[in-house]
């Protein structure tokens, strides 16, 4: 499908410095020196987070499944542009650097993750910004759009679905086995939450969204859609091993006003495999 984009709309206000007597910034040794981390306490969590660049726009950066700012989003963060956006990476509770608490698969954890994206920005000090959704990361961002649209400026989200099917379930228990993966797919997660611990969570998670199958038509975010008011891009993979392109074209449909792009040789990774063209294509996009 052609991609197509609309107008600027509203001004974008934000307050791009954090309030550094919420959080402790610690400097990134193995990042660009320009990049800082903290945490900071939001509905009782102490939530991972690392900001880079100084421009007005913010954007924050939510991961897919099991994913952190590190492992899923080193192009956007060394990449995007430090002069037009404040870029915030975080790992959601139970993620990454996120944890204690371990991470858990409730019957509404899109929601809570949705929440405490939200609830991050607003104590780091930000009154207005925009989403960037990877997979599991994107239906958080969908919810957290319809919930909050005097917040949320723009979206874009790729590799997100908003109802689950049982062929879903079945490429995913197709995987469920890690021991199966490439080593190079397998590694930055067992760096992350070890060896042992990792193959559970990937079960847990695999479990938990398969529950949505007992809710009308598989509903993840669904009755959410209607309510999106922010300018929303969706970008997917045409060769999207995990989520079928269908996925993609309903979000289209029921997003008003929102647009598509189908990239040709896109996987699920697309952000990273791509980053070049997806960060342009973002660029512009934000910029409108």
């Amino acid at each position: 499908m052609a991609l197509c984009l609309l107008g600027a709309g509203r001004v974008f206000q934000c307050r791009a410095a954090v309030r550094r007597s919420t959080s402790t910034l610690l400097q990134l040794q193995s990042h660009n020196s320009s990049m800082a981390s903290g945490r900071q306490r939001v509905h009782g969590v102490d939530l991972f987070y690392e900001t880079t660049g100084t421009g007005k726009h913010a954007v924050l950066l939510l991961p897919g499944a099991l994913g952190s700012t590190r492992t899923d989003f080193q192009p956007q963060l060394n990449s995007l542009s430090r002069e037009k956006f404040t870029i915030v990476g975080w790992d959601p509770r139970g993620n990454g650097k996120s944890r204690p608490p371990e991470r858990d698969f409730p019957p509404d954890f899109y929601e809570r993750d949705a929440k405490d994206a939200v609830g991050l920005m607003k104590a780091l000090g930000f009154s207005r910004f925009s989403l960037l959704g990877w997979s599991d990361g994107g239906i958080s961002a969908l919810i957290a759009a319809a919930i909050n649209p005097d917040l949320v400026h723009k979206m874009v989200v790729w590799g997100s679905n908003a109802f689950i099917t049982q062929q879903d379930i079945d490429l995913y228990n197709g995987i469920r086995d890690v021991s199966k993966w490439s080593a190079r797919m397998r590694k930055p997660l067992e760096e992350v939450y070890g060896a042992e611990v990792f193959p559970k969570l990937w079960e847990a998670w695999i479990d938990g969204v398969t529950h949505f199958l007992k809710r009308p038509e598989g509903s993840v975010c669904m009755e959410f859609l209607p309510r999106i008011t922010c300018p929303t891009f969706i970008i997917h993979g045409e060769k999207d091993p995990m989520v079928p392109t269908f996925h993609a074209q309903f979000l289209y449909k029921h997003i008003k006003g929102s647009r598509l792009y189908m990239m040709p040789e896109g996987k699920h990774n697309l952000h990273l495999k791509y980053a070049d063209e997806f960060n342009k294509l973002v660029e512009d996009f934000l910029e409108e």
